[in-house]
């Protein structure tokens, strides 16, 4: 089985997208599958040069084989769509697709409202090869809010023909399979969650983590860990973090991620007008031991979004043994909640300091053995590859037996 994944980008700033792309493809290939990834060389919307990487040829890249497109130009002078500047045109990847697409049993579509995916739906739908699509939570109520009139259009024009002719709609929660339902998609949805990988233990990760970031020993950390974006809320968490201060004055806040550098100023003026400009650090994007010493070293993990289709960074925290709280619309919150893994708090300033509280005076070994529980039964990358590959299976099965059924019909 040859299996093409299809994303706008890898760049590492566009964050769990990228990780889930690399991550199905690698263990794919370690299941036996032939996986490969086509993309663009686009390197995230805040970044005005493109991923150096080489064009036109099938390369490794992390350990996984990706063919990189170039793009029409760079994010910010180009064609996009949406405020996250993720439609990334791309003429190249274009006749690459419909070249190539015959050659592949089934493709993986990953985003909606982008030009890799539509292009590769509409090639595949020409050339009679299955694809899937993923969502990525962009069917939420709270995505489809943003850039409405856009969406709305791309809608109608091509991404709702799109979806319904996919051999299936990839979901990674049952909330986004609702989501689907309610956008009213009539392919079929499989829901699949994702996975992530164990981390390695860093020793002494608490005092290796205070050293470096220049905080003093005795002082808990929360850990924010995502794209810094308002959709987020890492101001929100700022502004709960000022409530509690008063009765943790040793509390100490980690944003670990990359973003828009106008958004990151605003943030940065939010912690000077409440006086928290002295126990914030801003880590940058971190990846590898950097990643795992953040998670293995703070004391509590937030994200307070207003929509996540999984929440990766969430299950990476819990990997880690890091008590999490989160808001409802992480998608996955049922999940953690039933498992007793997590704090689950309505999206407002109020309910997440109190969680924060709750947290910072009470046992959390048991959440945290609750949460490790948890990813070890059912976010396992190698389970999850394989549990895809049956899926794509059977997928590329049924196309053969619609056209053996079309042709005895002639």
């Amino acid at each position: 089985m040859k299996v093409l994944h299809v994303i706008p980008s890898l760049s590492p700033s566009r964050g769990g997208p990228t990780e889930v792309a690399l991550n199905l493809v690698r263990y794919l290939r370690q299941s036996g599958v032939d996986a490969e990834i086509a993309t663009t060389n686009d390197n995230g919307a805040e970044n005005a040069q493109l991923l150096d990487v080489p064009l036109n040829q099938r390369v490794e890249y992390r350990g996984v084989p990706v063919w990189f497109l170039p793009l029409a130009s760079p994010p910010n002078q180009g064609v996009s769509l949406g405020r996250d500047r993720g439609f990334l045109f791309s003429p190249a990847i274009t006749r690459w697709l419909w070249h190539n697409v015959p050659n592949y049993d089934i493709l993986d579509n990953h985003y909606l409202f982008s030009y890799a995916s539509t292009c590769a739906g509409a090639i595949a739908r020409w050339h009679k090869i299955p694809y899937t699509l993923r969502t990525m939570g962009q069917l939420s109520p709270w995505a489809l809010a943003q850039s409405h009139r856009k969406k709305q259009l791309y809608s109608l024009l091509i991404e709702r023909h799109n979806l319904n002719q996919a051999a299936a709609i990839h979901c990674t929660s049952d909330g986004e399979a609702l989501d689907v339902r309610n956008y009213g998609i009539t392919a079929p949805t499989v829901t699949i969650p994702l996975g992530v990988d164990i981390p390695e233990i860093q020793p002494d990760a608490k005092a290796k983590l205070r050293a470096k970031y220049d905080i003093p020993l005795d002082a808990p950390i929360i850990l924010f860990l995502s794209r810094l974006h308002y959709k987020k809320r890492p101001d929100l968490l700022i502004e709960a973090l000022h409530r509690v201060k008063s009765k943790h004055p040793k509390l100490y806040l980690l944003l670990a991620g990359s973003g828009d550098p106008e958004y990151i100023e605003q943030l940065k003026q939010l912690l000077n007008q409440l006086g928290l400009d002295n126990c914030t650090r801003f880590t940058g994007f971190v990846t590898g031991q950097d990643k795992d010493l953040v998670l293995q070293g703070s004391d509590l993990f937030v994200l307070p979004s207003f929509s996540e289709n999984f929440g990766i960074a969430v299950v990476e925290a819990m990997a880690a043994g890091l008590p999490v709280i989160i808001t409802p619309e992480v998608q996955i919150a049922p999940e953690i909640e039933q498992a007793h893994a997590g704090l689950i708090v309505q999206g407002n300033r109020e309910s997440v300091a109190s969680g924060i509280s709750q947290l910072l005076t009470s046992e959390k070994q048991k959440l945290s053995q609750n949460a490790q529980t948890l990813v070890k039964q059912r976010y396992s990358w190698p389970a999850i590859a394989e549990r895809l590959a049956d899926v794509d299976r059977s997928l590329i099965q049924n196309q053969l037996n619609d056209y053996s059924a079309s042709r005895g019909n002639e």
